[in-house]
């Protein structure tokens, strides 16, 4: 197991990570749904939390296989197993999100999560051994992930034989979360991994795009429960218009920034990027859940107000760090910061005209508000573009 180039030319994602993320197809719909659901019950403040928590051990558990094949993806029969052994763990993890999300019960997840890191343990070994040169790095991240699985399985005990009150499990579960979060940096000091920064932007731009078809599953089910109920009519298909629409602006304002150039100039700033994904991933799959129950519910049973915020804070989220994540690595922003601010207020003020508009007419507000971005964003560019070409022309006329 020896470290990729950098700068291999037509690095791509192999047919095994294309493989792993359909477990994560599971595992993220098992999540969205268990949110739709709290969201439908008037319970999506309470919900929010556990939804949070959940979310963050699927990403960091992708993230984590993604970095580490970007640097060290032999493609050989011991990989590929271990491989497996991370993708049968992220499906226990997935059939455990019922029971965290509803009743605070971490056990089934919790097993998932130490399947998924004895993978990952292995992987980080073997490359400590075979590849000399990033050895103390390796062993760093072997050592780091093990003990805070340790970390992990001593929360779930000590919270389930009440040891440590109830109340204490989110504090402990930040704790573990930041400590997580600093792996990477305390082991990447012994020496960089070789992580191809054009595979990154693919595989980040993937997951990007499996959350947005979660979206349109989600609020898929939605259509189909709606039909089932005989909820059908006017507002019923503004929303299902104006819900894709709306994901079809984000799908296209993410992939407006050059990521891939952006962080081979800016390796440095990898992880703010890659951390700061984490918010975006998560807004999208709650996008899902409120786009599900908008549709399903048409308002009934459900503030109309808290189903219009359902769908605008995910939005408007997701809007500010596309924009914070595109500024790390760019030397100019694709998006104009005024524009992105004045639609992120735009879209977190209109759940107050709800009982007004109803929730079609938010949904279809947001909508409206996301494809104007995008079509500044298109407008700007085009403007720099000729500014540009026309200082071109204007230094080669002679003098």
């Amino acid at each position: 197991m020896s470290a990729r180039a950098i700068d291999e030319p037509h690095r791509v994602s192999s047919q095994l990570e294309l493989l792993f993320d359909l477990t994560f197809v599971v595992a993220v719909a098992a999540v969205t749904a268990q949110f739709a659901h709290d969201i439908a019950e008037g319970r999506g403040l309470a919900g929010l939390v556990p939804f949070l928590q959940v979310f963050f051990a699927i990403w960091w558990a992708w993230m984590n296989f993604t970095w580490f094949a970007s640097s060290y993806d032999t493609d050989d029969v011991a990989y590929r197993v271990l491989t497996m052994v991370q993708m049968a763990g992220v499906l226990v993890l997935a059939a455990g999100v019922p029971a965290a999300a509803s009743r605070s019960e971490y056990g089934v997840i919790t097993l998932g999560y130490l399947v998924m890191r004895i993978g990952l343990v292995a992987q980080w070994l073997r490359a400590g051994f075979e590849d000399p040169a990033r050895r103390r790095t390796a062993f760093r991240y072997a050592a780091g992930i093990a003990v805070l699985q340790l970390g992990w399985l001593s929360r779930l005990v000590l919270v389930e034989t009440e040891v440590l009150p109830s109340s204490s499990g989110l504090p402990y579960f930040v704790c573990l979360a930041v400590l997580e979060l600093a792996v990477p940096w305390w082991a990447e000091r012994a020496g960089a991994t070789n992580w191809h920064p054009h595979h990154i932007a693919e595989r980040y731009g993937l997951f990007t795009i499996i959350l947005l078809g979660e979206s349109v599953l989600a609020a898929s089910r939605g259509v189909g429960r709606a039909l089932e109920a005989d909820a059908v009519g006017g507002s019923f298909v503004v929303i299902s218009i104006a819900g894709l629409i709306l994901l079809f602006a984000l799908w296209w304002l993410y992939f407006l920034g050059p990521a891939g150039d952006g962080l081979t100039d800016r390796r440095h700033r990898s992880y703010l990027w890659g951390y700061g994904h984490y918010g975006i991933f998560a807004a999208l799959a709650a996008l899902g859940a409120g786009l599900e129950v908008a549709v399903e519910r048409n308002g009934h049973d459900v503030s109309s107000s808290a189903l219009g915020y359902a769908v605008a804070v995910p939005v408007g989220v997701c809007l500010a760090l596309l924009w914070a994540v595109h500024v790390l690595v760019v030397r100019r922003p694709v998006m104009s910061p005024a524009a992105v601010v004045a639609c992120v207020l735009v879209v977190l003020s209109l759940p107050l005209a709800t009982p007004w508009i109803g929730v079609a007419g938010t949904v279809a507000a947001i909508a409206t508000v996301c494809v104007l971005l995008v079509a500044v964003t298109i407008w700007t560019a085009a403007v720099r573009s000729r500014s540009r070409d026309m200082s071109h022309l204007a230094g080669d006329e002679p003098m």
